[in-house]
């Protein structure tokens, strides 16, 4: 039940960037939104707690992940892709999950 719980909500959230980032690109450029919006200490700030979270996350995927081609592709996917990344990356992980324990199947690297 709570595989299905985890996948419901990560697919949830991995539709909604997608439709969120394909409504912003029909409505401006990014290249102006961020010329506009550097100035503000929020926006920076903000910006910074994303990339962050996302070097957060990497850290993990990097002890995950076996291979230098799958950490170098994973980390540009995050860097680029954000969230819609960490999402496709954590719904890859539940759909290897074996049976038993969630978390430690999740969380921790292949024997």
């Amino acid at each position: 039940m709570m595989l299905n719980l985890l996948r419901g909500i990560l697919s949830l959230i991995l539709l909604s960037m997608i439709v969120l980032t394909a409504v912003a690109i029909r409505e401006s450029s990014l290249m102006a939104a961020g010329t506009e919006l550097w100035n503000d200490a929020w926006f920076r700030l903000t910006l910074a707690d994303a990339y962050f979270g996302f070097l957060i996350v990497y850290l993990w995927v990097a002890y995950k992940e076996r291979t230098l081609w799958s950490r170098i592709a994973w980390f540009l996917l995050f860097m680029t892709m954000g969230n819609m990344a960490v999402a496709a990356y954590i719904l890859i992980q539940l759909s290897r999950v074996r049976h038993g324990n969630l978390a430690e199947s999740l969380l921790l690297r292949d024997a």
